[in-house]
């Protein structure tokens, strides 16, 4: 089984702080791939403007469409969603 090195949600301070904090604000958890790039706080933030950006404002495709292009992607690479 592989290990990734995550830093846990009491440790965490500054801008991975206040990721997990609006992580929780959305969706009452800190989902497992935010962890995952916890290491890195720099990133994961760029990472979770991107997703917001992509997946939580309006934009050609309606959220239900892009929810189910996400799961499909998600089975597709055979990856949890």
């Amino acid at each position: 089984m592989a290990f990734i090195r995550q830093v846990a949600e009491e440790d965490a301070q500054g801008a991975l702080a206040r990721v997990y904090e609006a992580a929780r604000g959305r969706a009452d958890r800190v989902a497992n791939i935010i962890r995952l790039m916890s290491l890195d706080p720099i990133s994961l933030e760029g990472s979770m403007q991107f997703y917001l950006k992509l997946m939580k404002t309006e934009n050609a495709l309606s959220s239900a469409r892009k929810e189910l292009l996400a799961t499909v992607v998600s089975c597709a690479n055979a990856c949890y969603y």
